[in-house]
């Protein structure tokens, strides 16, 4: 067997067969043979890693995203270095300057919001780098998302459509997205002569259950004629689902709530919650197919590819 067989077999790479992968990991065993990343990188002047950087491990958005990358590169022999940043620009950049000296295959970055340092290094590394959860047709960059500000729109015009007149907008962490979504929220609100600028709360706070149940009850005391909330993310909707029932608040007839991202538990909450439901497995998919081609020097057709999203009704709306 020759020592490229041996190697594939280590990393993963389906093109060997299976029996012979086996006795290759049965004899590394054996031995207590550790494979060596970094003499592997100086032998090739390349490593077999692509980098994937997510504002959060907690968010299952980001959870689901990365399990379906892994699915898709680790049977190509590559592995998924994954980098949190915990929404933090400054954080992101001096990981992106620290994956760098590894000579990665390719990046994987969530959105388009980072500091300038951290665009002149990837523009100058050559790394092949995809794009993930927003959409950009200018910018001469592969992305893999949907898009932000027609999803809010999305929710002002479902929320309008159930007769709802007096509609707020709850978003915290306040990243780039999260904006978007309530910029879209906004402009349709506008067009329709009901906007009201003190019906948005907004706070740079991490989104959380717990968090949501407080700005409910916040909102709701300071504007209690409000009859519609869009939440911009679900685990705000559900503590806003969890508060309503310690206040006596009765969801939808006083008050409807509307999520985004459609999480697993939204469908099992009292009432069940209406969201939006985002490609999230999709888009990992998506974007780990997209840097393979762009790994290999193929040409990409459609270097912006949208994905879209769902809006789920249920119970709470």
């Amino acid at each position: 067997m020759s020592p490229i067989t041996a190697s594939r077999a280590l990393r993963g790479v389906t093109t060997v067969a299976d029996e012979l992968a086996q006795k290759v990991r049965d004899a590394a065993r054996e031995l207590g043979y550790v494979a060596n990343p970094a003499a592997r990188a100086l032998a090739s002047a390349q490593s077999q890693s692509v980098v994937v950087l997510v504002p959060s491990l907690s968010n299952q958005l980001f959870v689901d995203t990365l399990e379906a990358i892994h699915g898709v590169l680790r049977p190509k022999g590559l592995e998924v270095l994954i980098g949190n940043f915990h929404y933090s620009r400054d954080e992101e950049e001096d990981l992106i300057r620290n994956y760098l000296a590894y000579q990665p295959r390719g990046l994987l970055l969530t959105g388009f919001e980072r500091t300038e340092s951290s665009r002149r290094m990837i523009e100058a590394s050559g790394v092949p780098c995809v794009y993930m959860m927003d959409l950009d047709s200018g910018a001469g960059l592969h992305c893999v998302g949907f898009s932000q500000l027609d999803a809010g729109a999305t929710a002002a015009k479902h929320l309008l459509a159930r007769g709802r007149k007096r509609l707020a907008f709850v978003g915290a962490q306040l990243d780039q997205r999260t904006l978007l979504r309530g910029e879209g929220f906004r402009r349709v609100l506008q067009r329709a002569g009901l906007y009201d600028p003190g019906l948005e709360l907004l706070t740079p706070r991490p989104s959380s259950v717990g968090l949501g149940g407080e700005l409910f009850a916040q909102l709701l005391a300071n504007h209690p004629q409000v009859d519609g909330i869009f939440f911009g993310n679900d685990d705000l909707a559900h503590g806003a689902l969890l508060e309503a029932m310690r206040l006596g608040v009765k969801v939808p007839e006083q008050v409807a709530v509307l999520g985004f991202n459609d999480l697993p538990s939204s469908a099992f909450m009292v009432p069940r919650l209406s969201s939006i439901r985002t490609p999230r497995e999709a888009i990992g998919r998506r974007a780990a197919e997209l840097i393979l081609n762009l790994i290999a020097g193929r040409d990409v057709e459609e270097p912006v590819q949208d994905m879209g999203f769902e809006l789920v009704v249920r119970e709470s709306t």
